[in-house]
Parts: structure tokens; C-alpha cells; sequence
């Protein structure tokens, strides 16, 4: 049924008597978000459920609040959550390569950090003092002496035997050989060359004898060496022990209730004196290292040798408050999963487990780790890793690249922490259905979506709400109060933003901009409080700053440059309307919608498919007018008939169903030849059976013909046809809204296409299809003469 709108169908105004209070400053702060009830039960829901796999994606538009409802959701949650323990990465004595993780309160791993460093400073102080003593080197000396006393008893022995039997010992670099005596003197060669067989058979078998007594006085002399070697070692681990264990006994004390803590001191108490030499002589080693890391131009390495004593404080929460929220704003592999960094030393780089880092997964450790979809997906390794991570429940320090290298190196292989963490992305729905549909782990890993919706009901406790918003925004910016007209101003623009009279916008993002931006020119103005006249103000300032396009367009159809007839009739040619959104700025433009029919078979041919200029959807409403005229006109006569629609001056392409009515009327006019109505414009969508449907961008499209019509000249007949399930659609401007009040302009809603054909065409919808049906059967008989002309 055709109606025709009065000017209070055009637009949802707030009124200000609603909100008892003279300004947002009597107002309690929002807390909270609004709107959002489906959303805040996933999250509440989802950040309370301890089950593996049950991790969190974040879903909406931009500006709808979701990054900022999330920061306040996870931080008011993880502050009900205990403070996860302190990661500590240490020496592994055993394997070296495979550095050790302990785990302790909070605070501790820091305190425990600071008395390590503590004890190693105290424990080679006291070994260094303890080496320099006078009694240990009196001990020394006395187990040297000892053990030389017994040494040259058995050399003086050997002596006197070798010397009963005619025969001296004598050193030499071969070791010891046996020489005859004669008269107590060494044997001369004559001498020994005069000696009978039988005296030399004699003195050899003597000298064999000694011989073997040489050599087993050595093998004794050695035993003594030996066990004065162990004795020294002894004497050694008994004056370091006696040094360090009262500075090892303190600290084990204090750390008596940490097992691991217990372990790990004792594996370096047990390095500790095992490499007492190395410690007593690492002084003079690092003075060493210097001097010829010096000479070559290259840094030296920290402490060398004593770096094993160290404790790499991987992740610190001392200053924590319930569970640990990390927000990682660039989350790459290496922040995100952390790194094994290295330092050049002599040309080369070395590393060491103090050189350890940790990433935003260690440091979330039993709390959440927010992210941002596009940023993570930005980097290649970030997203597997991470599901890898949630997966085994571990999370691994390992350097990209390890797993790539043709030939394998030595490097650490740090022990995997044992994973806690509740991960929540934030992204566009865009992002979340791409991979529900082609990552299978996506669902496993991500069970709860919280989905963000871009509007709400416009009632009066969400209005009333809003105003809380504002004055949320107004004190946390500084803001000037809001009057309750400007606040009333504000959810107006809000349901236009919606774009429906019964909802209000969610994207909070452009409502914070314009309540920004009011409170700015009120401020300009020397005003006490926000007035509606400042967000009118905003909203106009804003619009101008984007709008250069629009204007452009306006003024090329003002100078004829584009061409749109704003009074008169045409045949076959309609004013469709559309919507063109440049990124900050929608507007709506006219467009003529042009037909030409002729004879022939081939149906209707969409031009701008043609020239590849048409969307999947458009070509799929041209098809829908071919059911229409199927229906409608041939159930008796074949469509002798072959049609072109355009829409003319278009260079940038179709797209949408919405110039389904205006393309048919404009088809069904050139093939009656009956006239449309210029001064008025058409948007609507069209089934196969005629019925009107709702687009999208009305309340844009009317304004948009408006704007064209009053450039050329308002003549009081022009005006715009649409779906009659649009009304709630429509928030148009004041100035639109006083010209249909002054009868300067006109909307009417249609339900059928015979609403849009009566009020185009000025014809009863029988009589116009009557015509349409004489014009098509005409054409058929054409047809057939032709066609039988031919054949004859």
C-alpha cells in the first residue's frame, strides 16, 4: 500500500525531560559497558572456566568497545586470582646445555637472585682467605715434608743396598741406572773391561737386583705422590668446606622449605669445591681474559667462569597483584614466546643461560595474554608456535631458525615451563569465521566466543545509560559537563550512526570523537556546560572535514557535468539511488537508471555485467527481474523482447539489489512507452512475486536526492520512493525533515511494485500492466510476421 510520510516519521528525537539532572556532573560515572549483555555473559563465563582448551576470541566491528571492555574484564577477574610463582632459570651441572627451571613465590625469585650473588662474593672471599691463612700452609707444608721424609728413606735405603752390593745410583734424564763401585769409587771402563766372565756375569745379575729394587722404591715413591696429591685435595676440601659452610648453612636455612632450592645449593657446593683450583686461580684467569680481550679489540665475558653461580630471574612477580594481565601490543615470535640472546666474544657469539629472556607467554603465567588478531598474524611463526604452546601445555625458549638448520650446533635447550594461561584474541568477525572454517585447531584451542553486536535497544534505561557514559568520558578527559539537550543530541546521532530509529549505536569509538569534539567547541566558545548546539556543531565540523567528495559530486550535477533530471518524464529512465562509502564519510547519490527494448530473444541484458562493471549480487537481481517479467507478462505469450539496462555515467562499478524496483520500472516504461516521473527517486529491492524489501543506506539515499534536488531547485513535487520496511531506518537530517514538514519534499513507502508504479507513473498499477501487455503482445505479433516472413 502506498503511503506518503509525515514529517514525524522521518527521524527519532530525544527528549530532554527524560534525564533528571542539569548536567553529567550530578551523573555516576558508567562502569562497566552497555549493550553488550551477550558479549559480557561469554566473558564472565569464559574467564572463570578452568578447562584446557577453553580460551577466548574476542569477536566485532572496530569502535565497538571490545578492546577497552576486555582490558577492564580480565584486570577486575585476575585481581580474585592468586600471584603465580617467580621463574628462576640455573645452572644445570650435570647437563650443562639443558638449563634447570625453579619455581618460587612471588618476590622470592628476586630476593633468592640477590643472595646467590651475595654468597658466591662471600664464598670465594672466604676460600681466597682461608688458602691465604698461615695454619693452612703450615699443614700444607707439614703433609710435603712428610711425605719428602718418607721419600728420601726409601731413596736412602735403595742407596745403601745398592751400595752393599758394589753398586751406585745415579739420575739421569733416562732415569735411574746403576754404576760398580770399586775401592768405593765408580768402575772405570778398563776397569770394567778387566773383569773376568764370571766377575761381570756376577756384577750384572747384582746389578739386575738393584734394578728391580729401583724399581719398586719408584712405584712406592709415586704411591707417596699420589696419596700426598689426596691429601692436599683433602686438606683443601676441608679448609673450603670449613670456609663456605656456614655462609651454605645460612642460606639453606632460609630456603629450608624449597626442595628444589635445597638441591640446587648443594649441587653448588659440590661444584664449588670440586673446582677449587679453577676458583682459586680465577682472579688471575679473568685478569688474563681481559687484558687479551683488550688487545683484540673484543668485550670479555661477565665473570667467566663463576657465571654457572648465577640466577636468571626469567620472570619476575613481585610486584604483581592477583594473576598477571599482559597485554602484548607487538606480539612477534620472540616477544611473544621470548629468546636466547648471545654476545660477541672473540669474533664469535656465545650465550649462556643467563642471556635467557622471557616472553609474553612466561610472564602471563597463570593469568591472561591478550592479543590483537592482525597484529599476531603478522608474523609467520607466531600463530603455530602459539597453538603448539596451548596444545602440549608447555612453553619452549628456543630461537627461530633452530629447527631449520641443515647442520645441527650445540646450543641450550632450556627446560619447558609448564603452561598455565588463559589466551584471549581480539579481532574482526572477518578474522574468527576464516578460521573456524580452515584452521581445525582454532576450535579446539578457542571454545568461547565472545561476539560484540554494533547496537542496542533504544529504551530509556540504554539512554539514560549513555548519559552516564558521557559523563564518564567527560571526567576521565576533562571535559565540560553535558547539558541534557546535548546528551539528548548525542543519542540521536547515535541511532542515525545505528542506522535505526529504535536502536542506538555501539561503536563507541565515533561517539567518544563527537562528545571530544563538543566538548572542544564549547570550550572555544567560553561556554559553562556542553549545549545541543555544540554536538550539532561537532557533527557538522566532523561531516565538513570529509565530505569534499560529496560536494564535488553535488556540484557536478549543479553544472550539468552529471546528469540527473530533478523534474519532468522520461520514458525508460528512473533515478535509482545508491551509497557511496569513502572510509570516513557515506553519503548517498543519485544515478539514472536507463532502459531501451527492442525485438529479439535474448532477454535482459545487464550492461554493466557485460563490462564487467556488476557484482554477483546485482547480476543476481537483474536475473530476478527476468523471473518477474516471466511471470507477470508470459504465461500467454512468449517475451519477444530483448532489453538493456545501464546505469549511465557509472565508471566505478554496481554492486547491491537495491535499484531492482527502478531498473524494472525503467524496463517495464520503455517497453510501454509510458512515461516516469523524474522528480522523484526509487530504491528497493524486489522479489520475484513484486513485493518491495528492505535496502540498506536509506536514510543516506533520501538525503542524498534531497541534496541533488535543492542545488537544482526545489520545485515541491520531488521527493523519494522506498520500502515501506525502511520507515525505521530513517533518521534524517533537520534540514531534510522541515523541507518534508513545508511540503518542499516528499517520501512515500511502497509495499509492491504496483505501490512504486502508481506513484511514478500516475496510472492505476491494471491499467499500467494492461499496457505493458498490449506493448509486449504487440512486439510478439512482429515477432511472428517476421519470423513467417522468413519461412515463406
Amino acid at each position: 500500500m502506498l503511503k506518503e510520510l509525515s514529517a514525524n516519521e522521518l527521524c527519532e528525537t530525544c527528549d530532554p525531560s527524560i534525564f533528571n539532572f542539569l548536567s553529567t556532573e550530578e551523573l555516576e560515572p558508567l562502569s562497566g559497558i552497555i549493550g553488550q549483555e551477550r558479549a559480557v555473559r561469554a566473558m564472565e563465563f569464559g574467564l572463570r572456566i578452568e578447562k584446557k582448551g577453553y580460551n577466548i576470541f574476542v569477536v566485532g566491528p572496530k569502535g565497538t568497545g571490545k578492546t577497552t571492555y576486555t582490558r577492564s574484564a580480565v584486570s577486575r577477574i585476575a585481581k580474585e586470582k592468586p600471584v603465580p610463582d617467580d621463574i628462576l632459570y640455573v645452572y644445570n651441572f650435570l647437563k650443562p646445555e639443558k638449563p634447570r627451571a625453579i619455581f618460587l613465590p612471588a618476590g622470592k625469585g628476586s630476593e633468592f637472585a640477590k643472595d646467590m650473588e651475595k654468597l658466591i662474593e662471600e664464598v670465594r672471599r672466604e676460600i681466597a682467605r682461608a688458602f691465604d691463612d698461615e695454619k693452612f700452609e703450615n699443614q700444607r707444608q707439614e703433609l710435603v715434608e712428610k711425605y719428602q721424609k718418607m721419600s728420601v728413606e726409601l731413596f736412602d735405603k735403595l742407596e745403601k743396598i745398592a751400595k752393599d752390593e758394589g753398586l751406585s745410583i745415579q739420575r739421569t734424564p733416562q732415569g735411574f741406572i746403576t754404576i760398580p763401585l770399586k775401592d768405593g769409587k765408580p768402575m772405570s771402563q778398563e776397569e770394567y773391561d778387566a773383569l773376568t766372565e764370571e766377575e761381570r756375569k756376577t756384577l750384572e745379575e747384582k746389578s739386575r737386583a738393584v734394578q728391580n729394587r729401583i724399581d719398586e722404591t719408584m712405584r712406592k715413591m709415586r704411591s707417596l705422590d699420589r696419596k700426598l696429591r689426596e691429601e692436599l685435595s683433602e686438606l683443601e676440601k676441608k679448609t673450603a668446606l670449613a670456609a663456605v659452610d656456614p655462609y651454605f648453612e645460612e642460606i639453606i636455612s632460609k630456603y629450608a622449605e624449597f626442595e628444589n632450592i635445597i638441591a640446587y645449593l648443594k649441587a653448588v657446593k659440590d661444584d664449588i669445591i670440586k673446582n677449587l683450583s679453577v676458583i682459586r686461580q680465577g682472579d688471575a684467569s679473568k685478569a688474563e681474559i681481559q687484558e687479551i680481550a683488550a688487545l683484540s679489540g673484543h668485550a670479555a665475558p661477565k665473570e667467566d667462569f663463576f657465571v654457572r653461580y648465577r640466577v636468571n630471574l626469567f620472570v619476575d612477580n613481585r610486584a604483581t597483584e592477583g594473576a598477571p594481565v599482559v597485554f602484548e601490543t607487538n606480539p612477534t615470535y620472540y616477544n611473544l614466546f621470548g629468546k636466547i640472546e648471545g654476545r660477541a666474544f672473540f669474533g664469535t657469539v656465545v650465550t649462556d643461560f643467563t642471556l635467557i629472556k622471557s616472553g609474553a607467554i612466561h610472564r602471563a603465567r597463570g593469568g591472561y595474554l591478550v592479543l590483537q588478531a592482525e597484529d599476531l598474524f603478522r608474523d609467520p611463526f607466531a600463530w603455530d608456535t602459539l597453538k603448539r604452546t596451548l596444545k602440549n601445555g608447555e612453553a619452549r625458549v628456543e630461537n627461530i631458525g633452530e629447527q631449520y638448520r641443515t647442520v645441527p650446533t650445540v646450543t641450550l635447550k632450556p627446560e619447558p615451563i609448564p603452561l598455565d594461561v588463559k589466551v584471549i584474541i581480539i579481532g574482526t568477525p572477518f578474522i574468527y569465521y576464516l578460521l573456524n572454517e580452515y584452521d581445525e585447531d582454532f576450535r579446539k584451542l578457542f571454545k568461547i566466543k565472545v561476539d560484540f553486536d554494533v547496537e542496542m535497544d533504544r529504551n530509556e534505561e540504554n539512554m539514560k545509560s549513555y548519559a552516564s557514559f558521557i559523563c564518564n568520558i567527560c571526567r576521565e578527559e576533562n571535559l565540560l559537563p553535558f547539558e541534557p539537550s546535548a546528551v539528548a543530541r548525542v543519542i540521536d546521532f547515535s541511532s542515525r550512526l545505528a542506522g535505526d530509529r529504535k536502536k542506538l549505536s555501539t561503536r563507541f569509538n565515533e561517539i567518544a570523537e563527537i562528545i571530544y569534539e563538543a566538548g572542544a567547541w564549547a570550550a572555544m566558545e567560553g561556554a559553562e556546560k556542553v549545549a545541543a548546539k555544540h554536538v550539532e556543531k561537532a557533527i557538522d565540523e566532523k561531516v565538513y572535514r570529509s565530505n569534499m567528495i560529496e560536494e564535488k559530486l553535488l556540484s557536478m550535477i549543479e553544472r550539468g557535468e552529471i546528469i540527473i533530471d530533478t523534474e519532468g518524464k522520461k520514458v525508460g529512465q528512473v533515478n535509482g539511488l545508491s551509497v557511496i562509502d569513502i572510509g570516513d564519510h557515506v553519503f548517498g547519490q543519485p544515478s539514472r537508471i536507463t532502459a531501451r527494448t527492442f525485438l529479439g530473444d535474448a532477454g535482459v541484458i545487464n550492461i554493466e555485467r557485460e563490462a564487467k562493471l556488476s557484482g554477483k549480487i546485482h547480476d543476481k537481481a537483474v536475473m530476478i527481474l527476468s523471473g518477474y517479467l516471466g511471470e507477470k507478462y508470459s504465461r500467454e505469450i512468449p517475451l519477444s523482447v530483448t532489453a538493456s539496462i545501464t546505469f549511465e555515467q557509472n565508471y566505478g562499478g554496481v554492486e547491491g539489489d537495491s535499484a531492482t524496483c527502478a531498473e524494472l520500472l525503467a524496463l517495464l516504461s520503455s517497453i510501454s512507452g509510458i512515461p516516469v516521473r523524474q522528480d522523484l527517486a526509487v530504491t528497493g529491492s524486489l522479489d520475484q512475486h513484486g513485493n518491495v524489501q528492505p535496502v540498506g543506506g536509506v536514510t543516506e539515499k533520501v538525503e542524498g536526492f534531497y541534496h541533488a534536488c535543492r542545488i537544482k531547485g526545489l520545485t515541491g513535487s520531488q521527493g523519494v520512493v522506498i520500502p515501506s520496511r525502511n520507515i525505521d531506518n530513517l533518521m534524517l537530517k533537520k534540514e531534510v525533515v522541515e523541507a518534508v514538514k513545508e511540503g518542499k519534499f516528499h517520501i512515500y513507502t511502497a509495499e509492491t511494485i504496483d505501490d512504486v508504479i502508481e506513484v511514478m507513473t500516475g496510472l492505476a498499477p491494471e491499467e499500467f500492466h494492461s499496457r505493458v501487455m498490449e506493448s509486449l503482445k504487440q512486439m510478439a505479433e512482429k515477432a511472428r510476421e517476421f519470423f513467417d516472413g522468413e519461412d515463406k
